[in-house]
């Protein structure tokens, strides 16, 4: 349906905002209810005045911006909440807390928290900022919500000791949260190290132990064609051949001698050449030369 010409000002805007409430609580007509928050927002323009009920002019853009939020969220579309807030209020600084927040809690939910990084900073950062009330608990959250599930300490010890709001005890309090996050980061990576390297041991005996019977195997048809051909190639070095088969062995199972998870292999197969080696010379003997 097409929007009626409302006229601007902050009595049309709370209008709009009672419309847009029952749409997406009542009716659950999503579209429809941002809509009127973007036509409530676009009524208000850049006025400061006070709006009805003694409500004033910041509170309903407030309110209308976060069933809007809610709105575009409900329809999976929270990839444009903060595009589309940021159209209205230009700055992340001049976002309300209560935004903000509303903001920080979504993409937290949704797993992208790295989308508020710069948003958020901003907004701690400005000074005017630190003397709202909201910003304690702002912080806390930011904290607790990007920063750290993001692995960024550094950035939060900053953040936390460049707060001039804060005294030292608060300071002492927040960096201990920080600490306590940093250890258990690390030990998480420790624990998923640990049990990569337990799932990537018995994988490499096997694959190790199939390479160890191929080379016993070929080395074995080389003893058997050594002995047979024993007559008429007694002249030639037994040594070069095997160390020919062994290299031309490492070129057809495509060891890559440059990865650093081909070393054990590589070292492993020498050791098994030169024990290979030594049974294959001890039993072959060169023929006697006649006369």
């Amino acid at each position: 349906a097409e929007l009626p010409p409302w006229a601007p000002g902050p009595a049309q805007a709370a209008a709009l905002l009672e419309e847009a409430a029952d749409l997406l609580v009542l009716h659950r007509d999503f579209a429809a209810a941002v809509e009127r928050c973007e036509a409530g927002c676009d009524s208000l323009g850049t006025g400061t005045g006070p709006g009805p009920g003694h409500e004033s002019f910041a509170e309903v853009k407030c309110s209308l911006c976060v069933v809007g939020i809610q709105a575009l969220a409900e329809m999976n579309r929270w990839r444009e909440v903060l595009s589309w807030v940021l159209q209205y209020y230009h700055v992340p600084e001049h976002l309300p807390p209560k935004v903000l927040e509303l903001c920080i809690l979504l993409y937290s939910k949704v797993r992208e928290p790295q989308v508020m990084l710069e948003v958020g900073s901003s907004w701690l950062g400005a000074q005017a900022n630190q003397r709202l009330p909201e910003f304690d608990s702002l912080l806390e959250l930011y904290l607790a919500q990007v920063l750290l599930p993001l692995g960024r300490f550094e950035g939060a010890e900053e953040l936390v000791r460049g707060c001039a709001a804060f005294d030292s005890e608060r300071q002492l309090q927040f960096l201990g949260t920080i600490g306590e996050s940093r250890c258990r980061w690390a030990r998480r990576e420790e624990e998923t190290r640990s049990a990569a390297e337990e799932q990537q041991d018995p994988a490499t005996e096997t694959l190790l132990g199939m390479l160890s019977q191929k080379l016993l195997t070929m080395l074995t048809l080389l003893r058997r064609t050594l002995r047979s051909m024993s007559n008429h190639f007694y002249l030639l070095p037994y040594k070069k051949m095997l160390l020919a088969t062994f290299l031309l062995y490492l070129v057809v199972v495509r060891l890559d001698p440059a990865s650093p998870t081909s070393l054990p292999f590589i070292y492993k197969l020498v050791q098994l050449f030169r024990q290979a080696w030594a049974a294959v010379l001890s039993p072959v003997h060169r023929p006697p030369i006649r006369d």
